[in-house]
Order: structure tokens, then C-alpha cells, then sequence
């Protein structure tokens, strides 16, 4: 999978390309990241690629010249690599991305992503280049870096050989809908705490039963809008019926050991 970049700061990238599992997974020839800078494509004797917006107002806007030529060149670059690229604007205004959204991004061959910055770009290069707008959230950032970041992540964490267990993206937070059931690992006793006995029981139908009803559970007391948007089976609905009860249960013996 290739992703063609076009950012004023490249550098910040290393975050994802010298330490971690994206980094290895350039290192194994599993996706390409390239990053190139508009400023590499100007006129300009100062290499400027944004200007005062018509109009006024505060700020600068990146102009329509320096990004269509990086955007060019990129989609030059992947062509020649057997890659057909769309092209994706990180903006605030863009659709928000989710996990669903995420698969289907790592299901592309290629991508190139814009980092916006300042105020944003020339709305004649997002009518005449840009195929798709991302956010990832409902919030300002002071570029798209940190965006484009955040989907590469995402998007190539789930490509096939990244991970280090292939189970591993499919049982994440989200990957069907709900947010992730709770994890343990060793020792069995931390605080007057204990593992869970189901966990210990070596019974995995049992166990991926009460995975699924612990994160049914929470997602409907942190996000129950994942669930009215997903929907659930009448399993599922009796797992999580049963969830209530017990959490019920819970409430009352602690209610009353408070007396």
C-alpha cells in the first residue's frame, strides 16, 4: 500500500516512520510512506506557497499553484509505481473517519494526502483535485499532519502481516462496532483484584462469550450510540439483558455493604 503525502513539514513524520509497528511495517516492504513539500514546487524565489485570502480576514490561505504541481507529481510517481491514487484533504470539514471508513481506505492500493494548513487551501484546488475530505474529529488542529498521521496508522495497522498476531486488528476497539471488552494479564491477583474465573476456565466458547457481553456492556454505558447505529441480534440482546441484571446485582451488594 502506498501513501504519497504532501506536507510544509515532513519531518514530523518520523513518528510514525522510525519507531513502531507502521515503521516496521515500511521496513518489511508492507506499505511506502513519501512525503513531499509543496515549497519544492514554486516559483517563488522565497519558496512562499500561501498568500493574504480575498476578502480579508485573518490568516494566510495555501495557494492553488505550489499543491496542484506537488498533487501532479505524486499522482506521476504512483502511476509510474502501478498505483492509482485518489486523493484525500484532511479538514475539519471532511467526513469524520471511523473504523468502517478506515477498512476501506486500507483496502486501496494508494492514497494521496494533503496536510492542509493556516486557513486552509484554495477552494479551486479541493473542485479540481480532491476526491475526498477527512476529519478525524470535531475539533481544530493546527494542520493536517497529525490527521494524515492518524489515518496511516489506522489504515495500515490492519494491512495483512503488520501485526504480529493475525487476530489481532479484529478484535480491536471498534473492528465490529463496539468498543473493546476489558484485558488482563499476569499476576491473577493485583489489589485484592482478581482475573475474571471465566478467563481462567481454558473454555474459549465461554470465554468469547463473556468478551462479547463485557463489550456489548460497555459500549452501552460509554457509547450507546455505537449501539443504536450498529444494532445487535437476539443473542446479543440477551447477553446484554443478562449484562444489566448482574450489573444490577453488583450495585445493590455494594449498597448495602455501604450501610
Amino acid at each position: 500500500m502506498r501513501f504519497d503525502v504532501i506536507t510544509l513539514f515532513p519531518g514530523q513524520f518520523a513518528a510514525l516512520t522510525q519507531e513502531g509497528v507502521v515503521a516496521r511495517a515500511l521496513q518489511r516492504g508492507i506499505a511506502e510512506i513519501h512525503l513531499r513539500s509543496p515549497r519544492d514546487y514554486t516559483s517563488d524565489p522565497h519558496r512562499a506557497v500561501d498568500d493574504r485570502p480575498y476578502g480579508g480576514g485573518p490568516g494566510m490561505v495555501m495557494q492553488y499553484g505550489p499543491l496542484r504541481a506537488a498533487i501532479d507529481a505524486a499522482r506521476h510517481d504512483s502511476l509510474t509505481a502501478g498505483v492509482r491514487s485518489h486523493v484525500a484533504y484532511l479538514s475539519p470539514q471532511g467526513a469524520t473517519v471511523d473504523q468502517a471508513k478506515v477498512a476501506e481506505i486500507a483496502a486501496a492500493s494508494g492514497w494521496i494526502l494533503l496536510a492542509g494548513r493556516y486557513e486552509g487551501v484554495d477552494e479551486r484546488l479541493i473542485e479540481d483535485c480532491i476526491d475526498e475530505e477527512w476529519s478525524i474529529g470535531d475539533y481544530v488542529l493546527s494542520g493536517g499532519e497529525l490527521a494524515a498521521m492518524v489515518v496511516m496508522d489506522a489504515a495500515i495497522r490492519l494491512l495483512p502481516g503488520v501485526l504480529g498476531h493475525a487476530d489481532s486488528a479484529g478484535q480491536d476497539s471498534y473492528a465490529h462496532g463496539l468498543l473493546d471488552c476489558p484485558h488482563y494479564t499476569r499476576p491473577e491477583e493485583v489489589a485484592d483484584r482478581r482475573v475474571p474465573s471465566v478467563l481462567l476456565s481454558g473454555d474459549h466458547a465461554e470465554i468469547e462469550r463473556w468478551r462479547l457481553q463485557q463489550a456489548l456492556g460497555r459500549t452501552l454505558e460509554r457509547r450507546p450510540e455505537l449501539l443504536r447505529e450498529r444494532g445487535m441480534t437476539d443473542v446479543e440482546r440477551q447477553l446484554l439483558d443478562d449484562y444489566r441484571r448482574e450489573a444490577s446485582r453488583r450495585q445493590a451488594r455494594a449498597g448495602s455493604e455501604q450501610e
